[in-house]
Parts: C-alpha cells; sequence; structure tokens
C-alpha cells in the first residue's frame, strides 16, 4: 500500500531561526526611498509651477461673485416678496444659467457684448474697451454661470422670514430700508452666505463660457480650469494632476463651509 509522507519541517523552513520581521527593515527602506522621490519630485513640481491661473481664478471668482451677490439679492426680494405677471416665466430666465450649456451662455455673452454687437462697439468707439479676450469677459462668464446659485438660495432665505418680526418692527417708526437692514437681512443672511460660497465655488470652475468670451491666454486669461485643460493637451500630466488636486481641495473647503451655513438656517 502506497503511504504518503507529510513533509519534513526542515524542508518547509530550512532556517528555523526565520523570523517574519525581519523583512521590516527591507520594506522600510524601499517605503522612504519612495517617500523621498516622490517629495523632491512634488517640491520641484510645486515651485516650477506657475500659479498665476489660481491667482487669476480667485481674482475672477471673487469678482463676479459679488456681482452675483449684488444682483442675486435683488431679484430673489423680488422674487420672494412679489407676485406679478410673468413672475415664474422672468425667474426660469435668470435661472437657465443652471440648465444651458456652457457654450450657449458664452455665445450669448458674445451677442450681447461682443466687438460687433452695439454694446461693444460702443464701448469701443467711447472708451476703447472691450470684455472680449480680457479677464474681465471672464468675470462676466463667471457672474452669469454663479448667478442662479445666488438668487434661489436669496429667494428661499427671504421667503423663510418671519414676517411677523418685519411688522414688528415697522410698528417702532423704522423705514423699510432700515427693516431690511437690521431685520430681514440679518435672519435671512446664513442662507444667502451658504448661496454665496456655492457661487464663488462655480466660479472658479467655470470654463466653457469663459474660454468662448475670454479665451486661455496665459498670464492674461488663463484660469485653472483653463490651465488644466492645457497641460493635459500639451502632455503634461504632471502639472494637470497638481491642479486638479488644488482645485478639488478649495472645492472641498468651500462645500464644507457652504453646508456648516445651510445647517445654520
Amino acid at each position: 500500500m502506497c503511504t504518503l509522507r507529510t513533509p519534513d519541517a526542515h524542508w518547509i523552513y530550512p532556517n528555523k531561526t526565520w523570523n517574519p520581521c525581519s523583512i521590516a527593515e527591507p520594506c522600510r527602506r524601499v517605503m522612504q526611498q519612495l517617500r523621498r522621490i516622490f517629495m523632491n519630485t512634488t517640491q520641484s513640481l510645486i515651485t516650477q509651477t506657475d500659479w498665476h491661473p489660481l491667482v487669476l481664478s480667485i481674482q475672477v471668482a471673487s469678482v463676479a461673485t459679488v456681482l452675483a451677490l449684488v444682483v442675486g439679492l435683488a431679484l430673489g426680494w423680488l422674487f420672494a416678496r412679489k407676485r406679478f405677471w410673468g413672475h415664474s416665466v422672468l425667474e426660469a430666465v435668470f435661472m437657465l444659467p443652471l440648465v444651458l450649456p456652457p457654450t450657449v451662455i458664452g455665445y450669448g455673452i458674445l451677442v450681447v457684448a461682443g466687438r460687433r454687437s452695439p454694446l461693444g462697439a460702443w464701448l469701443r468707439e467711447h472708451f476703447d474697451y472691450t470684455i472680449i479676450f480680457s479677464w474681465h469677459g471672464a468675470v462676466v462668464a463667471s457672474a452669469v454661470v454663479a448667478l442662479p446659485l445666488v438668487l434661489k438660495s436669496a429667494s428661499a432665505a427671504f421667503a423663510g422670514v418671519d414676517r411677523s418680526l418685519e411688522a414688528a418692527a415697522s410698528t417702532l417708526r423704522q423705514s423699510r430700508f432700515s427693516v431690511f437692514v437690521r431685520v430681514t437681512l440679518p435672519l435671512a443672511w446664513p442662507g444667502i452666505l451658504a448661496g454665496t460660497l456655492l457661487a464663488f465655488a462655480r466660479a472658479m470652475g467655470e470654463f466653457g463660457a469663459s474660454l468662448m468670451v475670454a479665451g486661455s491666454i496665459p498670464q492674461q486669461t488663463q484660469t485653472l480650469s483653463m490651465a488644466i485643460y492645457d497641460a493635459v493637451q500639451a502632455g503634461h500630466d504632471d502639472l494637470a494632476l497638481l491642479l486638479v488636486i488644488v482645485t478639488s481641495l478649495l472645492s472641498i473647503t468651500v462645500l464644507v463651509l457652504s453646508n456648516r451655513f445651510f445647517s445654520l438656517r
């Protein structure tokens, strides 16, 4: 009869003193080497990267957000407190940038304020000024796409304010403007600020409409999103990845802050 023999333990483990921890030191050295290479590459990439697109993106988004906030506050209060003929249609028109393709928005801006338009020709003739292929064009495009976020948040915030508090303030001989500044606006401010932060994030990420209106000119109109696109097209994947990480971190920060303000409503 054939019998099976259990292999000798010495054949499986020729070294009785073998310790699994003996591979820890080589692994640690390899990880240190990889970490050193990664840090050196990242540091070199950061120091050699042109950060002008990031600065320009923050500048464009900040100005665009201020414009969107001013217009959004007025329209938000109007749509929340007044009812008139064509109310729904007019509100839908201002909300269109949320659903329209960016190219449509960019083309619309070119039609209204381009060099061939009456407004663009008038600005060029009297002030020698045009928004086309300038960072001002990127501001206009970003403000247009960011406006619906401020408008909707402001409208909901104003609608949620207790009207009895405003009525009580009016009995104290306060003007309408004083009631708005001292009562209505502070009560609605958390929701408005949350929408403003979302608008800033949207303006930071604007690409299509800005590209049509302002172009992607290095050191002039090239924002962060355009720099990422240009880096990918040029095959600079390391630069594109770095800019994507920076953009993602900024977006996450803004969204976290926006969620906190939404929770205060």
